[in-house]
């Protein structure tokens, strides 16, 4: 069974400066953001326990997978009916999202 995508307007907005980032700097794949991001949420919504689980969360359950041509991390959460992505974070970043 296929889960309903929902995408946090954190992690909308998040990809939307990333994949302009991409287009700017990254001529060779300008598209990469966006084909990886969207894969990535297909696939998670056809299997959600793939993604590691992440403790650094205040909140129970909260997985994370990463896309390694881009160097993100795709945050999620998933139950029975829906898959929840509530960020998208380079791995390169000192911290993690707060979550």
């Amino acid at each position: 069974m296929t889960l309903r995508v929902k995408i946090s307007a954190r992690a909308a907005d998040e990809v939307r400066k990333a994949a302009e980032w991409w287009l700017a700097n990254r001529p060779v794949s300008p598209g990469a953001i966006g084909t990886d991001f969207g894969e990535s949420v297909a696939l998670l919504a056809e299997h959600p326990g793939i993604g590691a689980e992440y403790g650094g969360s205040r909140v129970p359950g909260i997985r994370r997978l990463f896309l390694g041509r881009v160097g993100y991390f795709v945050y999620y959460r998933a139950d029975a009916t829906e898959l929840k992505i509530l960020a998208f974070w380079h791995a390169s970043r000192e911290h993690q999202p707060l979550l």
